[in-house]
């Protein structure tokens, strides 16, 4: 491996304090990205994140926490990080083709759910930039070191995460990938199931009687393990099995949040901005010629459509208000995963001056695709239908540098573990024509890929 460039620079971030924010960055010959973050097994669990997006063009890992900003601010959470983020890396100056530091991280679902259970005191709002940082990007791989301090004279410090960096390096590069196998699952429980069949036509009414046009109710399922899991174990499972959706995982203190979703809320690249509407879901055909079959007439079921154009409606309106430009195809296409296939319509525009990413995110969501139209309605009929806190789950979570490129995913086919237990969410958009049991067995197709990379299945 040889060093590319060290970058210092000293940032104001509160009145009366000073920061030095030290960056230093060398390529490293190609390796495993999953043995990077199991290297920090014992030095930086509870402080780790992994993404890969859906191409495979990028993967990050964060280890370690050398700032971390969370809040409870409501409604101001993403204007709050955006400041903090700014003021952070207002002068940092990079090499073009040179990887940045990477702000991590993500918003809940919804900061007024004041129900306590496996999220009780998750911040509204939780980002970290990494100690240190692997980005794997068109088969090159980074590691920085970022150092965040008020010490003027850090040297020492600095050195000793030279000595860690190397470590984590040599071990994801020359130890052996463990295998992990599949947990052992020894109960799974439907948390609130008949209440969930009950919301739905309750929620059903409500929509007949235009109290809402469509409402997203989830739930969840409470899995036990005979063991405690660990996060690498997880996320080998999900690399495995959803080879073809957005892969991530963030740690916050014993739990980890992880997911494999094919949904991206929106993506900002030198200034164009890229979202996707993906709602209206059938399962896969056990043959070529059922998928066909499914599809065709998923691309013409109206109750589908209709959902769908919700969020196309919803997500056209954000990019009018923020793009000098933007363009939206007529018709939606599939987009077909390993279980499940999606209505699916790209967006794409150019932003305006002074419209960034963490302002798209805020304005898309939640989108009709996990909330519902109107927005205000939907969600106040959620908070008295669900008999649970959504945490991260249907959530923007992702990343985004000082240059205000970045990319966020809607946290969908997503879990939360906590020691020896499995949290796993799941739901659909209820119209004026729902059925409570073809809901719930929709349900059922939305649990199977962290059911079965947790070790279970559900017999439908």
């Amino acid at each position: 491996m040889h060093q590319k460039w060290l970058k210092t620079t000293e940032v104001e971030v509160a009145s009366n304090s000073k920061l030095a924010f030290y960056i230093e960055t060398i390529e490293v010959n190609p390796l495993s990205a999953l043995a990077f973050y199991a290297a920090g097994e014992k030095e930086h669990r509870g402080k780790r994140f992994f993404w890969q997006n859906r191409e495979k063009t990028l993967t990050i890992v964060g280890l370690g926490q050398a700032i971390v900003f969370e809040n409870n601010a409501n409604n101001n959470r993403f204007d709050e990080i955006e400041r903090q983020w700014k003021e952070l890396t207002q002068n940092i100056v990079m090499e073009d083709q040179e990887p940045q530091p990477i702000l991590f991280g993500g918003f809940t679902f919804d900061p007024e759910n004041k129900i306590k259970n496996e999220w009780d005191g998750f911040p509204h709002s939780y980002f970290t930039v990494a100690t240190f940082q692997l980005v794997i990007r068109n088969e090159k791989a980074y590691v920085s070191i970022h150092f965040i301090t008020e010490q003027e004279n850090s040297s020492v410090m600095f050195d000793a995460l030279r000595k860690e960096r190397d470590r984590l390096i040599h071990a994801a590069q020359v130890k052996e990938l463990k295998h992990y196998e599949k947990p052992l699952l020894s109960s799974i429980q439907e948390r609130n199931k008949e209440h969930y069949l009950r919301s739905v036509e309750d929620v059903t009414n409500l929509i007949r009687n235009k109290e809402a046009d469509k409402v997203v109710i989830a739930r969840s399922l409470e899995l036990n393990f005979k063991d405690t899991l660990s996060s690498p174990q997880i996320l080998q499972q999900i690399i495995n099995e959803q080879p073809e959706s957005y892969l991530f995982g963030i740690e916050r203190d014993n739990l980890l949040f992880f997911g494999a979703t094919p949904e991206r809320l929106v993506k900002v690249v030198n200034r164009n901005a890229y979202s996707a509407c993906v709602a209206g879901s059938i399962r896969r055909g056990k043959t070529a010629e059922e998928d066909q079959f499914l599809g065709d007439f998923l691309l013409k079921d109206s109750k589908n459509l209709g959902e769908h154009r919700y969020v196309v409606d919803m997500i056209e309106n954000t990019f009018a208000k923020n793009c000098k430009e933007y363009k939206v195809p007529k018709h939606p296409k599939l987009l077909k995963i390993r279980d499940i296939q999606h209505l699916y319509t790209p967006v794409e525009g150019k932003l305006l001056n002074g419209a960034t990413i963490l302002q798209l995110v805020k304005h898309l969501h939640p989108t009709p695709a996990l909330g519902g139209f109107p927005t205000k309605e939907a969600m106040k009929i959620i908070r008295e239908y669900e008999l649970m806190n959504r945490g991260l789950y249907a959530a923007p979570i992702g990343w985004m540098d000082a240059e205000g490129n970045g990319e966020f995913v809607v946290a969908i086919r997503s879990a939360a573990l906590i020691d020896n237990k499995a949290y796993l969410y799941a739901g659909g958009g209820i119209v004026a024509d729902s059925n409570p049991q073809t809901e719930y067995e929709e349900t059922l197709v939305k649990f199977r890929p962290m059911l079965r990379a947790l070790g279970g299945q559900i017999h439908e």
